[in-house]
């Protein structure tokens, strides 16, 4: 069926989309309007006026119940007025054959694919959305949301809050052992960064407990190796990193970002979970829109900047996704081979290093930034896929090759 898009520009300059496969959305955008109306109203003096009137009308109580009734979602304007620019796969030395065989191959595959979105040149060439998601619904990120961490210390480093060098136990003097053991001593943020804290297994929390301190039970928990020297998947390090950041900043990892990132980039809508102390998960628990996905792709692809700004620094960008660390061998193909997995070429600041010179944000179940420098391309996906690997390497055979 083909999508029908109705359109109707009313004279406040509120903005009602429906199409036919998704809930008809209500942008609005109080500056945005206030601009449209003093344009659309030749001699208008009291552009206030007309601003505070939309706001009044979109926060009334009786026009949100109204708006929920008929399924009505409120969007912020910048989703659109702030959305990636559009092209086709020609226009950006993209084969379109390509795009439709992984598709197919997708298909074929029986993976749970949930969207897919394709940028080139800074421009989306290909998106496409599967069983109810819409690019108005939010997906859950589960560990993607830990680059999204990991840049948050970006920021706090080029202002000078802290230091990856930093001792993680400085920032928990409330919270520390009995002992302390000279290995945790000598924990540094870096170490919690690369997932090298020294554990030979991961802490785990009982979310069922609000009372729990998770700090407290990351700090008691054995560290049996040299920070710094052994690889291990560890979620609550990448939790501690965001407690460290709540304590030098006042401020959760997504208040801290929304004016640092998430205005500039025009990314409205997420939510993140968070611990019973109130701090959000790190690295799990975010929720966002593949497009706003897209969007942190295309900032590390520019190396920190967005729209001609420098929003963080180059050098934070290139430590952030160079590999510190190498996995152990069970991260290995089952034929032991590194050279076929996307999972053996390093770590490096909450983000993996990936075949073809390429760097990715990765999710439980086939949630995907990879960023592919020497193809100026960004590919995300949503899915709910076990074979993750399968899942990458469909993008290679398919995708990588169709960029000319």
């Amino acid at each position: 069926m083909k999508k029908i898009l109705f359109s109707i520009f009313l004279i406040t300059g509120i903005f009602l989309s429906r199409a036919v496969q998704h809930a008809p959305r209500l942008i609005v955008g109080a500056d945005k309007i206030g601009l449209l109306q003093a344009v659309h109203t030749p001699g208008s003096g009291d552009v206030a006026v007309a601003r505070q009137g939309v706001a009044s009308l979109v926060t009334n109580e009786q026009v949100k119940q109204a708006s929920g009734e008929k399924g009505i979602m409120l969007v912020s304007s910048d989703d659109v007025v702030m959305a990636l620019p559009r092209s086709t796969p020609d226009a950006e030395q993209v084969n379109p054959k390509g795009i439709s065989d992984y598709f197919e191959a997708v298909k074929e595959s029986g993976q749970e694919l949930h969207s897919l979105m394709v940028l080139r040149h800074g421009k989306v060439v290909a998106e496409k959305w599967f069983d109810g998601h819409g690019p108005a619904i939010p997906h859950v990120m589960h560990s993607v949301s830990k680059t999204w961490t990991s840049t948050a210390v970006g920021f706090a480093v080029q202002e000078g809050l802290l230091t990856v060098g930093d001792k993680v136990i400085k920032y928990f003097p409330e919270d520390l052992p009995a002992e302390v053991s000279p290995w945790l001593a000598d924990l540094e943020i870096r170490d919690l960064l690369t997932m090298s804290v020294g554990h030979s297994a991961e802490p785990s929390v009982d979310r069922t407990k609000p009372d729990l301190s998770w700090e407290k039970v990351f700090l008691a928990h054995p560290i049996e190796h040299e920070p710094g020297t052994k690889y291990l998947y560890n979620s609550m390090a990448t939790y501690m990193v965001s407690a460290i950041l709540q304590k030098v900043t006042g401020q959760t990892v997504l208040d801290y970002l929304t004016p640092r990132l998430l205005q500039p980039l025009g990314i409205t809508g997420a939510h993140w979970e968070s611990s019973p102390s109130g701090v959000n998960c790190g690295g799990w628990g975010l929720y966002i829109k593949t497009e706003d996905m897209a969007k942190l792709g295309q900032f590390y692809l520019q190396k920190g900047k967005w729209n001609g700004e420098q929003l963080l620094n180059e050098a934070w960008i290139d430590e952030a996704t160079k590999a510190h660390i190498n996995q152990p061998p069970q991260w290995f193909p089952k034929e032991g081979n590194p050279e076929k997995s996307d999972w053996a070429q390093g770590y490096g600041y909450q983000i993996w290093r990936c075949r073809h010179n390429a760097f990715r944000a990765d999710g439980a179940v086939g949630q995907f930034i990879i960023v592919i420098p020497d193809k100026d391309a960004v590919v995300v996906t949503t899915a709910n896929i076990q074979d993750m690997q399968g899942e990458i390497n469909l993008i290679w055979k398919h995708l990588l090759p169709a960029m000319e």
